[in-house]
């Protein structure tokens, strides 16, 4: 079992800060909003993306998988009363020249085996497509 650890702190009114190494990340945890950091939804949806890039660069290897690049887009949908995550969705778009089955044995691949995209599916419909670029 592996374990992971992070701390955060409110460093003002305006936000706090994660830190997890030498790594760190701004978050907007103000009440006004902040342009210049990640609010949790936002990075909720950012540990989905790294997630599924992530699939993408472990998957192909082992698939003899040939890619250029991988973008994704993400939307989710929120309710405000309870406040809550109603639905995410996603479209993975991969630079290749693979064939659409080869394409979609990856993204099989990246929904199976990814850590937080299990987990978030297991609480939110989780919804997506893979195409290719261009």
């Amino acid at each position: 079992m592996l374990e992971y650890a992070l701390s955060a702190a409110r460093r003002d009114a305006s936000g706090s800060l994660a830190v997890v190494r030498d790594a760190t990340v701004e978050l907007d945890t103000s009440l006004a909003g902040r342009v210049d950091a990640l609010n949790p939804v936002e990075l909720l949806l950012a540990a989905l993306a790294a997630c599924m890039i992530k699939g993408v660069e472990r998957s192909a290897p082992m698939l003899g998988f040939v890619f250029r690049s991988v973008d994704i887009r993400l939307h989710a949908a929120r309710q405000d009363a309870p406040p809550k995550l109603l639905n995410i969705g996603y479209s993975l778009t991969i630079d290749t020249d693979e064939p659409d089955r080869r394409l979609q044995l990856l993204h099989t691949n990246v929904r199976k085996y990814g850590t937080i995209s299990n987990t978030l599916a297991a609480a939110v419909t989780l919804t997506g497509t893979v195409g290719r670029k261009g």
